[in-house]
């Protein structure tokens, strides 16, 4: 299953990187759509395992799995052509809600990834055991998105 998503994920970024502009050419709305597309990716597949972990849906093994596993590449993959320097909503307002702290403090933006990173590896590994694992896991990974949404996304 887990190629099957590196697949779909490096046709997605081909068809992005292919629509036109370039970041090279300083137009950056390729690149935010791109990573608007990746959070949207961590949100549904966030939202199947925090729906079971609450009871709101009945705990499915394989779908945990999947949504585990879809997060772990998320996560892991390596994404850094969807975040130019330049593409953040001082300079772009109203285009994307990254704050230019996530390159002006930099080591610490990729600190907050690692972190995210890890859990979902963590995640990845035990989501299809049962309910509590997911339960014992899923805090982690909503911890990490926390951080860095809290830090260097502008809200609403």
């Amino acid at each position: 299953m887990k190629h099957g998503l590196k697949v779909f994920c490096s046709l997605v970024f081909i068809f992005v990187a292919g629509m036109g502009t370039s970041v090279a050419d300083g137009h950056f709305e390729n690149a935010i759509k791109a990573r608007k597309a990746v959070m949207a990716l961590y949100a549904w597949n966030l939202g199947q395992l925090g729906a079971m972990a609450k009871g709101d849906v009945e705990y499915n093994a394989e779908a945990a799995k999947i949504a585990a596993e879809n997060i772990e590449i998320l996560a892991t993959m390596n994404n850094g052509s969807a975040w130019p320097q330049g593409s953040d909503s001082a300079a772009l307002p109203g285009k994307t809600r990254a704050k230019v702290e996530a390159w002006t403090t930099y080591p610490e933006s990729a600190e907050i990834n690692k972190k995210l990173a890890a859990a979902a590896v963590a995640m990845s590994a035990v989501a299809g055991d049962g309910v509590d694992a997911v339960r014992a896991n899923i805090g982690a990974i909503g911890g990490a998105c926390k951080d860095c949404h809290t830090k260097f996304r502008e809200a609403e």
